[in-house]
């Protein structure tokens, strides 16, 4: 694994979002699978900010850890190295909860 990147795996037995910020991308992974998140470009040290509630990881990706540096261009890709697109995944709401 690279040091630029950041594997996610959902040991539980729901299924995990997994948000990547700044945009709010959200891909969701079933139980035991896997996903990485890396920057999309080589050669910038990214470090990694987590934040974890029921259900979700929320990813910021830091440019040399500086707060102020956020990467904005990234990827997330499966355990076979294929890229996800935002909405990988995601359950369908359930009939009567569309906004109006």
């Amino acid at each position: 694994m690279a040091r630029n990147a950041l594997p996610v795996e959902n040991s539980g037995t729901s299924p995990l979002c997994l948000f990547v910020e700044p945009y709010g991308e959200d891909y969701w992974l079933a139980p035991g699978e896997a996903f990485t998140v890396k920057p999309d470009g080589e050669g910038i040290d990214v470090w990694f900010s987590t934040y974890v509630s029921q259900d979700c990881i929320a990813v910021w990706l830091y440019e040399d850890g500086d707060p102020a540096r956020v990467v904005l261009d990234h990827k997330v890709v499966d355990a076979n190295g294929i890229s996800l697109d935002c909405g990988h995944q995601r359950p369908r709401r359930p009939a009567g909860s569309e906004p109006i």
